[in-house]
């Protein structure tokens, strides 16, 4: 019998061998989330870890590490890989791997730029079964509640979504800015929302600091039904202090209105310390991991067993529709400072 570091239960051998074999590129506190929710699951494990900076693995001792990627796919037998490297490398990494014939889940954004996103359309599969983005938040229990909620009632007049994390995301994330990192989150709730429904003018401010970095973005859409998104994201917290994540959605529609409170949650909750919001939120008493990442992982050993599809929202194609819209706000941003 063999037990997992931070699993619920013993596996046997047969277990572990009917399980999927995830491989991982980029060792960073994205990838290492996705570590650590793998040692969790009962549907899946981690084979293989790759990471271009050898101080990133030197702490990882239970799975297999690779610096080259190109090595490790001749050296270790995996059914699919998770991307959660920098966002500049998401298009040369998924192309290794989509050529390599691997079912691949690619952490949003697809990339810096629409120009490299398109660059991936023709190792895509029609259905993108073989590419499904990490959007994580269209897994939180609480946001598919209130999808479920909203079936039936009138429709969205207004959005409201705030998103602000530490200021030291400046110096962890060196060239990121807020509407590529996390606002983008709030823009595919919006999506998913909306029906996928492409806005008719769009708007957005931001601001920069002394050291020419933006820390804070604005943005503002508007759809053809009259509804109106706000966005506000930033670094702007201090991180000197505990729980600067903030996330909140405000929904209106006529003669309703809804608040979705992703993190902190509660704030009665976190009097013994913070409760990051990919580790939270259970949707049911038989998940032996919880949180959203959780889910995304699971829904991803689906879409590598082809048990099911790539749900709407984490398809190439929705990924490609929110890179035109972030595409048009950072051209919106660029032109605002260059005035």
């Amino acid at each position: 019998m063999l037990i997992v570091e931070d699993e619920f239960r013993v596996m046997s051998a047969t277990d572990k061998e009917s399980m999927v074999r995830m491989g991982l590129v980029g060792a960073g506190d994205f990838g290492c989330g996705h570590l650590q929710t793998l040692a969790a699951l009962g549907e899946a494990r981690s084979a293989a870890v790759v990471d271009i900076d050898p101080a990133r693995l030197v702490s990882i001792s239970e799975v297999p590490t690779w610096t080259d990627l190109t090595l490790a796919l001749r050296e270790v037998e995996v059914d699919g890989w998770i991307v959660a490297a920098s966002t500049g490398s998401h298009v040369s990494v998924a192309t290794t791997l989509l050529e390599a014939g691997y079912p691949v889940l690619l952490e949003k954004p697809i990339a810096p730029s629409l120009a490299e996103a398109e660059q991936l359309g023709s190792l895509v599969a029609e259905d993108s079964s073989n590419l499904m983005l990490g959007h994580i938040v269209l897994f939180d229990s609480e946001f598919q509640a209130l999808r479920r909620d909203l079936e039936g009632r009138t429709a969205l007049r207004h959005v409201c979504c705030h998103r602000m994390r530490s200021d030291d995301h400046l110096e962890r994330y060196p060239g990121e800015s807020p509407l590529f990192l996390i606002m983008v989150h709030d823009l595919y709730l919006v999506h998913a929302l909306t029906g996928g429904a492409e806005p008719v003018a769009m708007s957005a401010q931001r601001r920069v600091t002394e050291n020419g970095e933006t820390d804070l973005v604005l943005a503002q859409l508007t759809f053809p039904n009259g509804m109106l998104a706000n966005f506000s994201s930033g670094f702007v917290t201090p991180s000197t202090v505990p729980d600067t994540d903030y996330d909140r959605m405000e929904l209106y529609g006529g003669g309703w209105a809804a608040c979705l409170d992703l993190h902190p949650w509660p704030f009665e909750h976190r009097v013994g310390g913070s409760h990051p919001p990919s580790t939270r939120g259970v949707p049911d008493d038989s998940a032996k991991s919880p949180g959203m990442r959780a889910e995304e992982l699971r829904c991803f050993c689906r879409v590598v067993r082809g048990e099911e599809p790539v749900p709407v929202g984490a398809r190439y194609e929705d990924g490609m529709q929110l890179m035109r819209w972030m595409q048009a706000l950072h051209d919106l941003l660029e032109d605002e400072h260059a005035g």
